[in-house]
């Protein structure tokens, strides 16, 4: 049996004692030295206890963003960005510059490709008539063809630079909307064999990332005036020195005849910069905002961007906002990836593109673009997961609809109830409204109030000013949910 001086022993604090033999010196030291360490430890203990009692505090704000594909989702979340994290925005500007090349690049291939399927009776730029007899191509537009070989290369190179090397399948989807009208039809001569399919980025990739630090390899500052004399970039340059021939070919008036009978509208859809050649080709190009907002990236899967508004007013410090875009297209849908976004969201701006009465999606072309909407916005309208959730809807790209009303497509002849109202920007936008508004009122599972907003996301000043009404109502609700108001 263990001695009572045995069971007495604490080898804890026989460690802890301090030198037989220490001198005054010494212990001075040791006592200073434990004062700081009991110091450091109770200011971790604070510090923890301080973040603990913030995150108790803090207000989560989420935002979901839904509409099929092309319908403005992504460009609405760079609104966002741009009004309530300016400087962040600022800084990433420079980085959209390849995504904005490519965007230009493709542009050029979709004409060259469309000018292959057929015969230009009169030399380019002569206005002369066109017919699909068969590749008989005038002397001229074969030379300037040849010039802008080098963007093969060049497309090629920036697509390397936003996909990364494991993921081959980003080029793998359908063709663009823009181009599927004629792409049944393409051979395989050399002229045309380019990829057709478009790019995406997955939201887990860091494309800006790895652009960022291709800048800073190549001697570019990663900042938003990140041009210096100094610097290089590959495809701008050859951009740069093929700008005569690409203004050349996009303001033939033959060519845009060919675009316009074979209804390839490059000018309707994102990534258009076709109108801005002399500047985006400029070898001191750098994005500004309007730029960043019209570049294509398409982005597939469910990406999620968290940040903190600035605060309006006091009651909204120090709540952070997490904005989630959901994948559009009808694959994504049928799988519900933004399923488990409903149990806690405290908003949905649902995108409807409206200017797409006359128009088939991408990746089904036995569907009317406007059908899809609708049966979209007929099911989010009914989900009763979202009985709670308020419901604000974007029928959005209205400048695209004013255009096609005034180039004189008629909509009564895709939306047959339309009848014989007057086709103008405002009744058509009238007649859409009251139609989306006629089933939330039907289908919403409880009687909730609706917000519904004609608009353009790539129109910075109306959409800034939309998005403030949006932010105060979500705000409103939010503090109603959570028994703050």
């Amino acid at each position: 049996m263990p001695s009572r001086h045995a069971l007495d022993f604490d080898p804890l604090d026989e460690a802890l004692k301090p030198p037989p033999d220490e001198s005054d010196s010494e212990h001075a030291i040791r006592l200073a030295q434990e004062a700081e360490a009991k110091r450091v430890s109770q200011a971790i203990d604070d510090s923890l206890r301080a973040e603990r009692q913030l995150q108790k505090k803090k207000n989560v704000v989420r935002l979901l963003l839904l509409g099929q594909s092309e319908s403005g989702k992504s460009t609405t979340l760079r609104h966002f960005q741009r009004l309530y994290t300016p400087n962040a925005f600022r800084e990433e500007r420079v980085l959209w510059r390849s995504v904005i090349q490519l965007n230009l690049v493709r542009s050029i291939r979709t004409i060259l490709d469309a000018l292959s399927n057929v015969r230009i009776q009169q030399p380019i730029d002569s206005g002369g008539d066109e017919s699909d007899d068969g590749p008989n191509f005038p002397q001229e537009l074969d030379f300037l063809k040849m010039r802008l070989a080098p963007l093969r290369h060049i497309e090629a190179l920036l697509i390397a630079k936003l996909v990364p090397p494991n993921e081959d399948e980003a080029i793998s989807l359908p063709a663009s909307s823009s181009v599927s009208n004629y792409q049944s039809t393409r051979s395989r001569s050399s002229e045309r064999s380019w990829r057709t399919q478009e790019v995406f980025v997955r939201p887990t990739t860091t494309w800006k990332g790895a652009l960022a630090k291709s800048s800073r390899a190549n001697g570019r500052p990663h900042s938003f005036d990140a041009v210096t004399p100094g610097s290089r970039d590959e495809a701008q340059e050859v951009l740069h020195s093929c700008r005569h021939d690409i203004m050349t070919l996009w303001n033939d008036r033959t060519v845009r005849e060919i675009l316009r009978k074979r209804k390839i509208r490059l000018e309707e859809f994102p990534g258009f910069f076709l109108n801005d050649l002399e500047r985006v080709t400029s070898l001191k190009y750098t994005p500004n905002d309007d730029d960043v907002l019209k570049a294509r990236l398409k982005t597939v899967g469910v990406s999620e961007y968290r940040f903190e508004m600035e605060a309006a007013a006091g009651r909204e410090s120090g709540t952070e906002w997490r904005i989630v875009d959901v994948g559009g297209s009808r694959s994504q849908r049928r799988k519900a990836t933004w399923v488990p976004f409903f149990d806690d969201v405290d908003a949905i701006i649902f995108l409807a593109p409206i200017s797409g009465f006359d128009q088939v999606l991408a990746e089904d072309r036995s569907v009317n673009r406007l059908e899809d909407s609708v049966l979209l916005w007929k099911a989010v309208c009914s989900n009763k997961l979202l009985a709670n959730v308020e419901l604000v809807l974007f029928l959005n790209k209205c400048d695209i609809l004013d255009a096609k009303l005034k180039a004189g497509v008629r909509l009564s002849r895709y939306v047959r109830s339309f009848s014989d109202r007057p086709n103008d920007l405002e009744t058509a936008s009238k007649y859409f409204r009251s139609k989306f508004s006629a089933i939330h009122r039907e289908y919403s599972p409880n009687p909730r109030k609706f917000y519904g907003f004609c608009t353009s996301v790539t129109d910075t000043t109306t959409t800034a000013g939309i998005l403030a009404s949006v932010r105060d109502m979500v705000i409103r609700q939010h503090l109603k949910q959570s028994k703050l108001l």
